[in-house]
């Protein structure tokens, strides 16, 4: 959870209990809990607004794969997968046409 330990967030909450006190960290928790469900449902809602512009090509967009990172990695990946694609086909043998003789190779057993 954002790369903090148990250490580190049982410091936090003795910090957040001298600071605050013991009665006003349950309404403090309440009152985040609801901030996030709020922004939650905030980018829920942008994604589905977004979708609903796009139209349906786009129905299995989220928001991460807007990531301009992603957007390359992706773009990469499909350029290297096209390049190995071309190469197996380039090597892969090609067929005889009509009345062609198929390569005969004396040395094979």
């Amino acid at each position: 959870m954002f790369g903090i330990g148990f250490a580190e967030l049982a410091v936090i909450v003795v910090i957040a209990i001298l600071v605050f006190g013991p009665d006003k960290i349950p309404d403090m928790a309440r009152q985040i809990a609801r901030l996030l469900h709020q922004v939650r449902n905030l980018a829920n809602n942008a994604r589905d607004d977004l979708r609903g512009e796009l139209g349906p090509a786009y129905q299995d967009l989220e928001l991460r794969d807007l990531d301009p990172r992603r957007i390359v990695s992706r773009q990469i990946q499909e350029a290297l997968a096209d390049i190995e694609e071309e190469e197996a086909r380039a090597k892969a043998p090609k067929p005889l046409l009509a009345g062609e003789k198929p390569p005969y190779d004396d040395q094979a057993t």
